[in-house]
């Protein structure tokens, strides 16, 4: 999709901090976060979100949760604990449309962030 950003991040021509990726995914830190750790797990692939997916990404959407655990892991929030949110539709405060994971967690870590 040519106007969407997270394919335009995909693509190169828009920076981000990514912290994964690979062949089906990336994932990167989020600009505004909402966490002291926050970051968005996207797939390559264009998909507008959950109410989109069908079982022919069953395999893309186990590797998206799969990667959600890696990502934890890389960024310390696994044992302390942390939120995957994925918003769907504007109606459910879905910014970008295309689907997306958020990793969200570092509590512990700055106590004076809001769970």
């Amino acid at each position: 999709m040519d106007d969407c950003i997270f394919c335009k991040i995909i693509k190169g021509e828009i920076p981000s901090k990514k912290v994964f990726e690979d062949k089906d995914i990336v994932a990167f830190n989020d600009i505004n976060p909402k966490a002291p750790v926050h970051v968005l797990v996207v797939p390559k692939k264009h998909i507008e979100s959950l109410a989109n997916v069908d079982a022919a990404n069953k395999d893309l959407l186990g590797k998206l949760l799969i990667a959600v655990s890696e990502i934890a892991r890389k960024t310390n929030v696994d044992k302390s604990g942390y939120k995957v949110v994925a918003n769907n539709g504007e109606g459910a405060g879905q910014l970008v449309l295309h689907l997306h994971f958020h990793i969200l967690g570092g509590w512990m870590s700055k106590p004076h962030w809001q769970v």
